[in-house]
């Protein structure tokens, strides 16, 4: 078994067909997202999230919507307009992860590339663009996947945090593409999956896709991580990212930082798997990454039947944090492992 497909183009009903990951385990539906605004706001809801799994989403959008537009009107000066302003709006849409903005970037020179062109051909080179974003997304992944696999053998255990599987990705993911490929190998390992507070994407994304993956997985509460390090349990730790700064500062879900601190002090290798697109090299450390805040509900409120806290309450929830550079063992890319000093 698999887990489902995170999303596709219909391009003859002109929608950009999401997994809704806000219903899952539990409920596998499909949202086919027409205009702009709903995918703006899937991608702002989480019910597509990951930073490659976002990336495409926007390219795709991008493309449906200025598809929509050209069939409306032909006036170049318009359509120019157009695109500039959907880039601009999809691009508030998560601040943190940057192959949200590269997508669109890559969007954006396909355009310039062909501006002088008739918007019909236009049209065809936005949605070969956003297509091959796709394509090369999962090559990425699997390229990942098997540079981390090289690190993996029987038995090992492996902690990850958060999501970066096949539902953060259009196939593999990053953190979880170096498990996927070394099942395809025959290797069994044994994974740790933090539960991920507070939207829980560990227990109910990542234990939900190796399971559905007949990979050997376990699920922990984020505050057990020291406890299966301390007994000997894991040997290695893989998570993905959101942004990695030039240093090699890297944002990634809240709760990563704590991860890594906890891995050097029991001496466990710490890789963050991330395709070079998430380096971004205008952002000089972690201190310039912008983190989201995201609504209080999600602490207090959300996964219960009725309300945790105290109404009222203030409640700080930040969406990621950054994990320093000195914490890092080394970045799994498409191209290779990255190792210290990062000179990115």
């Amino acid at each position: 078994m698999h887990p489902p497909q995170t999303l596709y183009l219909d391009n003859p009903n002109s929608a950009v067909v999401i997994l809704d990951q806000t219903l899952l385990p539990h409920t596998i539906k499909y949202l086919h997202l027409t205009t702009i605004s709903q995918v703006w706001t899937a991608i702002k809801d989480l019910q597509v999230r990951g930073a490659p799994a976002i990336g495409v989403t926007a390219a795709l959008g991008l493309y449906i919507h200025m598809k929509t537009h050209a069939a409306n009107s032909a006036d170049p000066a318009a359509f120019a307009q157009e695109f500039k302003s959907a880039s601009a709006y999809l691009s508030t849409a998560r601040p943190t992860a940057v192959n949200l903005d590269w997508a669109l970037n890559q969007m954006y020179i396909c355009y310039q590339a062909n501006k002088h062109s008739p918007i019909t051909e236009i049209i065809n080179s936005l949605h070969q663009a956003a297509q091959d974003i796709q394509t090369n997304d999962t090559k990425i992944c699997r390229r990942i996947g098997q540079h981390g696999a090289a690190l993996l053998k029987h038995d090992m255990g492996i902690l990850t945090h958060c999501n970066a599987g096949a539902l953060a990705a259009t196939k593999y993911g990053t953190a979880l593409a170096p498990i996927y490929i070394a099942h395809e190998q025959g290797i069994n390992l044994r994974v740790y999956a933090d539960e991920t507070r507070p939207v829980l994407q560990g227990a109910r994304l990542t234990a939900f896709e190796l399971h559905q993956a007949n990979i050997d997985v376990t699920l922990i509460c984020d505050n057990m991580a020291a406890t299966v390090m301390s007994k000997g349990l894991i040997d290695a730790v893989f998570v993905g990212c959101d942004r990695v700064a030039a240093n090699g500062d890297t944002a990634n879900k809240v709760g990563t930082h704590g991860v890594a601190i906890l891995a050097k002090h029991f001496n466990i290798p710490f890789y963050v798997c991330a395709p070079l697109s998430t380096i971004d090299m205008s952002t000089k450390t972690g201190t310039e990454i912008i983190i989201e805040e995201r609504e209080p509900a999600e602490i207090t409120s959300l996964w219960y039947t009725s309300p945790m806290a105290p109404k009222g309450v203030k409640v700080y929830n930040p969406s990621f944090d950054v994990t320093t550079a000195s914490l890092i063992t080394g970045f799994i890319t498409e191209i290779g492992i990255i190792k210290p000093p990062f000179n990115l």
